[in-house]
């Protein structure tokens, strides 16, 4: 049932590190207040992403929780997806951040953990998905093209958020990307 937890065995070859994490349950739903602290350590354990205070992964954790995602292997947090639908845009999911444990990589988490977002009933108006990501991020590309070809859906991007305009010169420029727009995510993730 949408919502509840997923739990997948993979039995594809992974990398020899997640060996063992490939044998063990998945575990995917929406996250709780207890689960911050673990998801901002886990985004501080996946550079270069950006972290935020603890306090902002508690928010994410507890006010967008029908948004968000966490993935789990042994109880241990290993995935983790933040997300929103716009203000006035239940048509859109803006997919703000996707972390996944190095030992947790090459299981197809991200995507399980997208999938079962997108299958909640507060998602059901849901036909496209929105992120932002620097030129430079090749990963995020990469997946995202590939999110793109499982939703049979055509990725777009722009520029967003110019790096002098409205990052201080801080961080490279945004581009906003768009998929969309999809039917539904196929049943078989």
């Amino acid at each position: 049932m949408p919502g509840d937890t997923i739990t997948q065995n993979t039995a594809e070859p992974v990398p020899e590190r997640s060996k063992a994490a490939a044998l063990a349950p998945i575990r995917i739903a929406p996250p709780g207040a207890e689960d911050a602290a673990e998801v901002h350590a886990l985004i501080a354990a996946c550079p270069p992403l950006d972290t935020n205070s603890l306090y902002a992964n508690l928010i994410q954790c507890t006010h967008f929780a029908r948004t968000c995602a966490v993935a789990r292997i042994n109880g241990r947090v290993v995935g983790w997806i933040s997300g929103h639908l716009p203000p006035g845009r239940d048509d859109t999911f803006f997919l703000w951040q996707v972390a996944v444990h190095p030992d947790a990589r090459g299981l197809g988490l991200a995507k399980l953990m997208l999938a079962d977002i997108l299958a909640r009933p507060e998602q059901a108006k849901v036909r496209q998905i929105e992120t932002s990501i620097t030129r430079e991020n090749d990963a995020s590309w990469g997946l995202f093209r590939g999110l793109a070809r499982w939703l049979g859906a055509p990725l777009r991007d722009a520029p967003w958020f110019d790096r002098d305009r409205h990052l201080a010169g801080r961080h490279p420029s945004e581009f906003l990307v768009t998929i969309g727009p999809f039917r539904a995510p196929p049943g078989n993730v």
